[in-house]
């Protein structure tokens, strides 16, 4: 058994993913006892071979490919059922250590047993300090907006944009850099694979945080990465109405039916006004609308399994 099973996924960024791998094994402390599985999501073929080949001398990491890309969650999970650790690191492969998170964050939680997810603090290709943690979403969240909650509750939401020294409890982490303790996660039964992208780690520390035993979540701040985010996703129209699927889903699976519903009109409302203006935005007035905001309409029910 490991200490850490550090999974990633790859899609169509081989450079991305062995560039985050090497950055781990060149960071992470040669007496730390850990795997590394890579999910390769359906990649165009010629991608796969490349992260392959570049890849296939390291001894304790392992290569899987999907043939059919299941998202954020669907590819973790795929993962986790290779993985035999104590701790899970849910590494995006966009990402660079800058020191040996691993360590810092598997001791955090060997120290804190009621801790169950943390994460490092991140920071952009500049070096500029990243929002490295959330608060929950909730309807007041998503009618106010975070600054407000932050400067009218700030010991409830702490500010998410400036740079920690000392641990801090949080809602929840990002997913780019999540480190989890394997039983906890197990007990909730990982991610939720309904979600294709977004809000995935959010819905999980919903439910992490119900856990009698381990229940906590922190930003450990002594452990930093950097994240150049976005490089597997694109931003067509597509993407943005899952983001909205997403959103709306998991507000409803852990909030209530009462606060999806105003939030979808809400949103309704806004969409009608702006396509007045922009023709264009009358294509989510359709999917919150008449096409009810339905995860049938994911990307994840559009695609195919793949030859090779």
């Amino acid at each position: 058994m490991y200490q850490i099973a550090v999974i990633l996924i790859n899609y169509n960024s081989s450079d991305f993913t062995i560039n985050a791998v090497k950055s781990l094994i060149d960071n992470t402390s040669k007496e730390l006892n850990y795997q590394i599985i890579i999910v390769d999501n359906a990649s165009k073929y010629d991608d796969y071979l490349i992260l392959k080949k570049e890849l296939q001398d390291i001894d304790h990491l392992t290569l899987f490919r999907s043939k059919i890309n299941t998202g954020f969650g669907g590819g973790n999970m795929l993962g986790v059922q290779f993985a035999d650790a104590k701790y899970y690191a849910f590494v995006n492969n966009d990402t660079l250590v800058k020191n040996d998170c691993l360590s810092i964050l598997s001791e955090f939680l060997e120290h804190n047993n009621n801790i169950a997810l943390c994460s490092p603090q991140g920071f952009d290709e500049d070096d500029n300090v990243l929002k490295s943690f959330d608060h929950f979403l909730t309807l007041k969240r998503e009618l106010f907006g975070r600054k407000v909650l932050e400067k009218l509750n700030p010991k409830e939401y702490p500010k998410r944009n400036r740079k920690y020294h000392d641990p801090i409890k949080v809602n929840c982490i990002p997913g780019s850099f999540l480190f989890a303790e394997a039983n906890a996660f197990n007990a909730v039964g990982g991610f939720d694979t309904n979600i294709f992208l977004y809000y995935e780690e959010t819905d999980l520390a919903y439910r992490i945080s119900k856990l009698k035993d381990r229940h906590a979540c922190y930003l450990v701040p002594s452990a930093q990465y950097i994240h150049f985010r976005g490089k597997s996703t694109s931003k067509n129209i597509n993407i943005k109405k899952e983001l909205k699927l997403s959103l709306l889903y998991v507000l409803k699976k852990n909030s209530s039916y009462l606060s999806y519903l105003v939030l979808k009109t809400i949103m309704i409302i806004q969409y009608f006004l702006k396509s007045i203006i922009k023709p264009k935005k009358f294509t989510f007035i359709n999917l919150l609308l008449f096409q009810g905001a339905s995860l049938s309409k994911s990307l994840k029910h559009s695609q195919k399994i793949l030859e090779k």
